[in-house]
């Protein structure tokens, strides 16, 4: 007699070694979600782990995203590939204990390495984001292909458990994200975050194969001595978490942040941001400027509103506060409106570096580029433009719709000035110079002769506004500076900035304009 296609059944005998019985749906569902949001955990905290030695740019976020999708892909392929070998449910308890392990081992290995390797080297970023995030990712990768294989005990079903554990796994990474996201970096150092991580993993690894194990045996394989050796490398993952060099005495929701005394200056403290020195500051006196580029900043407030002169003045970036507190140690009654993305750091300010907020000087918690919209017009004398992500300015604050932003609070007669970093062959600050130049009628430039040249990288400063710049006057005060820099304006300066691109909301490729290569 003989049957229909439909009258076939194929059972998990026919598949090869995944005889066992399949898990319950809800702990199939479990271990996906779990695996699977880890991973993305995983990646989101990498980032502030590699940060403080590679810096947090483009290239470093793209090797992060790269590495953790390669991990992923590996460890599917590989969970896949034994799955079809050996007993699913024999490798599961493994897979996550050993994820948990190598979670904890990633943070001391990336904090050991990362001072070997410091400095933004593409080489030395790839290498430093695969000890971060590679092997227990892909150890969790390999989670999902062998829960589907334990689950397909019908091949007319195939499509709706392969599905069904795909889009589990979609929405505990979706999960993952934007919890990491949202709470947890912003609530605990990625220390915690890590080693709660691996905890997680662990102890989910351990009560799998308990209750595996209860069931028919299938719990964690080995002999005793080989589970043991398992729990040492988690203790001393954990314990070398515990001692590993810390690089941050804070970690915000943005950086990396610690504060160092000048062994040259004993008032004197330097401010670390990610792998950056970002700003200075001498406790004893705000009218120290430090940093060349912020003596320029300093002769520009002297050609816009001599010593003693109030000024109405908005800062784009806190960093330090050095610049506000110079121009109220200088220009009483100034009024200082600093807009700083990062509260955290604000507060490290107050307690570290002596920041006093006041009539004087007020700090606004939030993104400059939407802050400065809630201006109100012709308010400001001086503005201020230093916010950085790591060595680069953000996207955002670069482009022409924001210098528009940026004129229109400004007075007529006020002036804008903008801290930039570049490296040759200097297209980012050309193109920054023709977007402000789109916007300002009158602008100049200001940096040493050998980073004009294209022979060294160096902050530049532009320096803009409506009205003529008193070219003369900025260029004799800047001569009163122990190292004097180049100043350009008018047809040398047009000359400089060639056919550069002007940057907009729609395409300003910032971070691919200042790679050297």
């Amino acid at each position: 007699m003989s049957s229909s296609s439909s009258d076939v059944v194929v059972s998990p005998a026919s598949a090869g070694p995944a005889t066992a019985r399949a898990l319950p749906n809800g702990l199939a569902a479990f271990l996906v979600f779990l695996s699977s949001g880890a991973v993305l955990v995983l990646e989101t905290v990498s980032l502030r782990l590699v940060g403080p030695y590679v810096g947090v740019t483009l290239q470093v976020t793209s090797s992060v995203i790269g590495i953790a999708l390669a991990a992923i892909a590996y460890g599917a392929w590989t969970g896949g590939w034994l799955a079809d070998r050996r007993d699913p449910r024999g490798l599961l308890a493994p897979a996550l204990v050993l994820a948990g392990i190598a979670t904890a081992v990633t943070l001391p290995v990336v904090r050991y390495a990362g001072e070997v390797l410091r400095g933004g080297a593409a080489s030395a970023i790839l290498l430093l984001t695969a000890l971060a995030v590679f092997v227990p990712a892909a150890l969790l990768a390999a989670v999902t292909p062998l829960v589907v294989k334990l689950q397909l005990a019908d091949l007319r079903r195939t499509g709706q458990v392969v599905g069904r554990l795909s889009g589990i796994g979609t929405l505990g990474g979706i999960t993952a994200t934007l919890v990491t996201g949202f709470v947890l970096v912003a609530a605990l150092p990625s220390t915690v975050i890590l080693i709660a991580l691996a905890v997680l993993l662990g102890v989910t690894g351990l009560a799998l194969g308990f209750h595996l194990r209860r069931q028919e045996g299938a719990g964690l394989p080995g002999a005793t001595r080989t589970k043991a050796t398992l729990a040492v490398l988690g203790l001393l993952g954990a314990g070398l978490s515990a001692v590993a060099p810390n690089p941050c005495d804070v970690e915000t929701a943005y950086h990396c942040a610690r504060v160092a005394d000048d062994p040259s200056r004993a008032s004197g403290r330097v401010l670390y941001l990610n792998s950056g020195e970002h700003s200075y500051v001498d406790l004893a006196d705000p009218t120290h400027l430090e940093y060349a580029y912020t003596r320029w900043i300093g002769a520009a407030a002297d050609v816009v509103a001599p010593a003693g002169r109030r000024l109405d003045a908005l800062h784009l970036g806190g960093g330090g506060f050095t610049m506000p507190r110079y121009l109220s140690a200088t220009r009483p009654g100034t009024d200082n409106v600093v807009f700083e993305i990062d509260g955290e750091l604000v507060e490290l300010d107050r307690r570290l570096l002596g920041v006093r907020p006041g009539p004087g000087l007020r700090a606004v918690v939030g993104d400059a580029r939407m802050l400065v919209g809630g201006e109100p017009t012709d308010s400001r004398d001086f503005v201020v433009g230093d916010a950085f992500g790591h060595l680069v300015v953000p996207w955002h604050l670069a482009t022409r719709e924001m210098a528009a932003e940026v004129r229109r609070v400004l007075r007529p007669g006020g002036m804008y000035v903008q801290n930039v970093i570049d490296y040759p062959p200097g297209r980012f600050i050309r193109s920054e110079l023709a977007t402000v130049a789109a916007e300002f009628r009158h602008v100049a430039l200001v940096a040493p002769a050998a980073a004009i040249a294209g022979q060294q990288g160096s902050n530049f400063l532009i320096v803009a506004s409506d009205a003529p710049l008193p070219v003369d006057a900025l260029t004799q005060r800047l001569g009163r500076l122990d190292t004097v820099p180049d100043l350009l304006a008018g047809g040398e300066l047009a000359a400089f900035v060639d056919d550069a691109l002007v940057l907009t909301d729609d395409y300003a490729p910032v971070d691919q304009l200042l790679a050297t290569a």
